[in-house]
């Protein structure tokens, strides 16, 4: 029976979908939940003796993030201990630097993305850039570093205020204008745990300030994004609505039918590189030429019980014969946690199977 550690992270509950995801499957594996902040988090990891690990990657903070990175590192580099999501996919989440570096490395198609270390070089690319831009944080999901930069003026304070020491920071704090505010408002309340929770990942937020560094990016007309889902042979996709200048962190969303051209493009980026689970968020190129990848996320949000609707019935899409066929269910249960353990468990069987030949 395979044995997993749930790596916790520095936001106390923020593994537990891991948790409630595995319970399901008692029967079928064991685990244990290692504090990977914690000093001790070297020693536990050798005496569990663990199958792979179950990962949540940290979004909020850069100190911590570089923690997990570093201790991840070891562990899977070091130790050889497999994890889920892939190693890779991990390294470009909510790093928006990184994942510019690696979508032009890889010659994936994106909305051009400049990253300046020197004040003097980024002010001298503003004065032939063109307008508007978009001005992003590294870390910070749900659109909370997210600026639109509308002309010159306002694009070199932005500049000016992030070298000067003033630097750019997340926008904390209940979200009142998305979708569901009070709703979501209610359930903290009645619920205290996740009440804390929720306050102490402002605190973190609140905390982070990106000085050093300036990202901008050329800014795509939309009204909309699309949001494709692939978590091992399954894949979703649905509308990312746009409010106000942004569709990114609105919870607005569109279940039409999906054009099947969608999974043929986040497979093709996906596939190459061994990626388990993952959100890719799409805007369509203005130009018609395709698609441009805004974000891709290996753990992400879902306000509604389900991924896609395709003629109002809940279910996903997988390549059957080398054609997309279209699978009605719930296969979104615990914020896709389930299928992700379903996902690992087959992996596992499928190495021991491998093994053993």
């Amino acid at each position: 029976m395979p044995h997993l550690a749930i790596l916790q992270n520095e936001v106390p509950d923020d593994h537990l979908l891991w948790v409630h995801a595995c319970a399901e499957r008692a029967n079928e594996l064991t685990w244990e939940v290692v504090d990977i902040t914690r000093a001790d988090w070297l020693e536990r990891m050798r005496q569990g003796r663990f199958d792979a690990m179950l990962a949540t990657p940290p979004g909020w903070n850069t100190a911590f993030r570089i923690l997990f990175d570093e201790r991840l590192t070891i562990l899977h580099r070091v130790l050889g201990i497999p994890v889920y999501p892939s190693f890779e996919e991990i390294q470009i989440y909510e790093n928006k630097k990184y994942l510019a570096y690696w979508l032009e490395a890889r010659g994936i198609p994106h909305p051009k993305t400049w990253v300046f270390y020197y004040r003097d070089e980024a002010l001298d690319f503003l004065s032939q850039a063109s307008f508007p831009l978009v001005g992003k944080t590294s870390i910070g999901g749900g659109g909370s570093g997210v600026v639109i930069l509308k002309n010159e003026k306002m694009a070199r304070q932005y500049v000016e205020n992030i070298f000067s020491g003033q630097g750019a920071s997340l926008q904390v704090g209940p979200k009142w204008r998305k979708k569901g505010f009070f709703g979501r408002a209610l359930r903290k309340l009645l619920n205290p745990q996740e009440l804390r929770q929720k306050l102490q990942q402002y605190r973190i937020q609140r905390a982070e300030v990106q000085k050093d560094f300036v990202i901008l990016q050329a800014y795509v007309p939309h009204d909309f994004e699309w949001r494709v889902v692939r978590i091992g042979e399954s894949f979703f996709a649905h509308k990312k609505l746009k409010k106000g200048e942004m569709a990114s962190g609105s919870l607005l969303k569109g279940y039409d039918n999906p054009p099947l051209d969608l999974f043929d493009f986040a497979e093709a980026i996906t596939e190459p590189y061994g990626f388990l689970s993952q959100a890719v968020d799409l805007f369509e190129a203005p130009d018609g030429s395709g698609y441009l990848v805004n974000e891709m996320q290996c753990i992400f949000g879902q306000s509604d019980p389900y991924q896609m609707l395709v003629d109002g019935q809940m279910g996903r899409y997988r390549r059957q014969n080398g054609q997309w066929m279209f699978e009605p269910g719930d296969f979104n249960r615990i914020e896709c946690f389930a299928l992700r353990v379903e996902h690992v468990l087959q992996l596992l069987q499928d190495q021991r199977a491998e093994v053993c030949r």
